[in-house]
């Protein structure tokens, strides 16, 4: 989210840049999901941009942006981790999976039988679905993403972690305050974290030793 329609124009036509390098960039099939991170990101601004526009309401741009933003994003970041982790990195992965399947199939559920609607606040746009069980939806969600982060067991992405645990924080303080919406500047950071991590799994992977 960002503070106004021009910023979330900008910032999501970056940070999709961003993405198209990092997918370009990949040497390794398996490190392709979380590689393309940085692309949803930045779509994901692009149809807040559109919301903006059309000034909030109950329409396309406001669902596709809740879809992508709780839904898609519980289930593709573990999914990512996991696919781009060690093997024996995958056992301890299975936790966050396991809670990103859960809360996307609830997320997705909530999404199909209520209306969601946003409304532009100032700075901020706000998005309202009234979802059940909101604080274990959180604990869920933020477990899929921040958790898979901080226990792929590789540096950048535990900082990736780290970053998006405090940006997280950060932004969601400022919304409720209805200050300004800062997330879009964290997605543009994390954004070229992962472009950081992709230059560093350009080298082959060794092989294995014969048997």
């Amino acid at each position: 989210m960002c503070w106004s329609a021009t910023a979330d124009l900008a910032a999501g036509a970056g940070i999709a840049c961003v993405g198209a390098a990092c997918v370009a960039r990949v040497r390794r099939p398996r490190d392709l999901p979380l590689a393309a991170l940085p692309l949803l990101l930045g779509a994901h601004q692009l149809v807040e941009a559109r919301v903006w526009h059309v000034g909030g309401g109950t329409g396309p741009a406001t669902v596709v942006w809740t879809v992508m933003a709780l839904p898609l994003l519980a289930l593709w970041v573990p999914v990512a981790v996991f696919c781009a982790a060690p093997p024996d990195a995958r056992a301890r992965l299975t936790l966050p999976l396991a809670s990103g399947m859960a809360t996307a199939a609830a997320l997705s559920y909530a999404l199909a039988t209520r209306t969601v609607r946003a409304e532009i606040r100032g700075h901020t746009v706000g998005y309202a679905i009234g979802l059940p069980y909101g604080q274990v939806l959180v604990v869920g969600y933020l477990l899929a993403t921040v958790g898979a982060l901080l226990l792929s067991g590789d540096p950048w992405l535990r900082g990736l972690g780290g970053l998006t645990a405090v940006g997280a924080l950060v932004c969601s303080v400022l919304w409720r305050l209805e200050f300004v919406s800062t997330w879009c500047a964290f997605a543009a950071v994390c954004s070229v974290v992962v472009f950081g991590w992709v230059g560093r799994r350009r080298s082959p992977e060794p092989a294995p030793a014969p048997l």
